[in-house]
Parts: structure tokens; C-alpha cells; sequence
């Protein structure tokens, strides 16, 4: 979620997507539906393996390094854990500009979109994944990911023994898939509303999720396909903030 994006473009993955819902597991047939009852310990089984694999397909960036540092202090307000579930931050060295979560609190961001943002506007587009991960859609792409893979006859059945022995190119195709997983407009918003909450009970000022929407959108919003569109999406969170100010 991955390594091949589309360079050097404004995009981030999880901020632009459009839609996963129930129906796409149906639509991947009859043995992939019953990934619905994926429970949380093989979702997280297959999460861990998942970003271990793309971690070794990274250039992660070590712990004294700029980005490093600069990611560490930003997580440092934000928190370690989300729903109980512990956050492991890392940052890949390349021009893409992208972040993504997945269910088990792996979090990366590319130091393209670090180059872009300000601390604030990263602290909102870490907030936004963090809700995905909370509100259980990284959980359903995983599940999709997972089921393509099924339907198409690339895995067998559903086990922890067959997580298990999973090669790392069976790996890498799920994770990128889930990693570009299309959300809907429903649960986009729901993740942009996360964050604002999750940021104001951090005591971070929300603008930053804004500001980041403008960032991404601007001259190259025909490339971003959001449902809405960053400006809507934008001033929801703007919004948000003058109602908040005039209720102080």
C-alpha cells in the first residue's frame, strides 16, 4: 500500500478514496462472503504480515533520521494506541505522496506527503487513518483484499495455518490492494469527523485536516476522485470549527 503509486502527484490513498461496503464482499462469490466472519485476531494475524511485507519492500526510514524524528514527535501528541490497539509509526523515504493504516495500528507515512505538510496537517491526516482503523474500515479492506485473492484462486481457505504460510508475493498483493482500498462517501466522512474529534480532545487545533484537504485537492482535483470533493470535504471541517468556536 504499494510501493508503485502514482509519483510525484497529490494523492493519498486513504483521504480519496471512494467505496467498499458490504456488497463488494458479495460480489466476489460465495467463498469469499464467509470473510465476513473473519475474526479480529486473523484480521490482525494477516495486518501484521501484511505490513512486515511491505516494510521490507520500503526504504523505512531509521530512527535518526529527519523524517523519523520529525513523525516521532508528531505521534508523540496524537498517542500510541487507538481503540486499545497499539500504533506502530513509520515513515517510507519517497517522493509519493501517501499515508495509510491498516486494522493492526500500522501506520505509515511517505516523506513526499512530510515534505508537503505542515506538523498540524499531518497530525490531521494520521487522525483521518486512525479513524479508518477505529471505525473498522481497514478492517473491511482487509477482509475484501483478502477475499480477491480467494475468489481468484491465488489462497486457499480461510485458516490461521494459511495466513501462516502466506508468500511474501501473496502478501504484497493484499497489501496493496488494501492499501488502495476505495471507500465509500459515508465512511470517508465518518473518518474526517473522527479526526476532528480525536484532534480536539488531543487538545490539536483541526484546521490542520483543512488545510491538508486544500493541499491535496487544488489544481489536481480531477486526480483525486473523492466523493465528496476536498473543497466539501474541507469545509465540513471549517465548519466544525466556527460551530465549536461559537458554542465556547
Amino acid at each position: 500500500m504499494k510501493l508503485k503509486l502514482i509519483a510525484s502527484s497529490l494523492l493519498m490513498v486513504s483521504l480519496t478514496a471512494c467505496q467498499v461496503n458490504a456488497d463488494s464482499l458479495v460480489n466476489l462469490g460465495s467463498q469469499s462472503v464467509q470473510l465476513a466472519t473473519l475474526n479480529d485476531a486473523q484480521v490482525k494475524q494477516l495486518s501484521d504480515k501484511s505490513c512486515t511485507q511491505m516494510d521490507a519492500e520500503a526504504k523505512v526510514a531509521p530512527d535518526n533520521n529527519p523524517y523519523a524524528i520529525r513523525l516521532n514527535k508528531i505521534s508523540q501528541s496524537l498517542g500510541d494506541t487507538i481503540n486499545g490497539t497499539k500504533i506502530n509509526y513509520k515513515v517510507y523515504l519517497t517522493q509519493d505522496v501517501n499515508a495509510w493504516a491498516m486494522a493492526n495500528g500500522c501506520v505509515r507515512v511517505y516523506s513526499g506527503l512530510m515534505d508537503k505538510m505542515t506538523d498540524n496537517e499531518i497530525q490531521g491526516v494520521v487522525g483521518h487513518e486512525l479513524g479508518h482503523v477505529a471505525l473498522g474500515h481497514s478492517k473491511k479492506a482487509m477482509q475484501v483484499a483478502y477475499g480477491t485473492q480467494l475468489a481468484r484462486g491465488a489462497i486457499a481457505a480461510t485458516t490461521n495455518a494459511t495466513i501462516a504460510s502466506l508468500t511474501g508475493s501473496q502478501l504484497g498483493d493484499i497489501a496493496e490492494q488494501a492499501i488502495n482500498a476505495q471507500f465509500s462517501q459515508k465512511q470517508e466522512r465518518e473518518a474526517d469527523n473522527f479526526s476532528f474529534d480525536y484532534l480536539v480532545k488531543k487538545g490539536i487545533n483541526p484546521i490542520g485536516l483543512a488545510t491538508a484537504f486544500e493541499k491535496l485537492g487544488g489544481g489536481e482535483a480531477s486526480l483525486l476522485s473523492t466523493h465528496p470533493s476536498s473543497s466539501a470535504r474541507s469545509q465540513n471541517i471549517r465548519d466544525r470549527i466556527a460551530q465549536m468556536n461559537q458554542a465556547k
